[in-house]
């Protein structure tokens, strides 16, 4: 299963423009990205989390 595949499957995309551009960066490029959140700050909640798991990919 591919990462976009992946993605979809856990309902994390729903709906995008592009979807044949976005599957191919996804799939078969490395990307950067960069989550400005703090792991060790008290406040953390399920919006990180979801970041995290995008992030995770599989």
């Amino acid at each position: 299963m591919t990462l976009f595949e992946e993605l979809k499957a856990r309902d994390l995309i729903a709906q995008t423009t592009h979807e044949d551009e976005i599957r191919d960066l996804l799939d078969n490029h490395n990307i950067t990205f960069y989550i400005g959140f703090d792991p060790t700050a008290d406040s953390l909640h399920v919006g990180h989390f979801l970041q995290l798991v995008v992030m995770d990919g599989g």
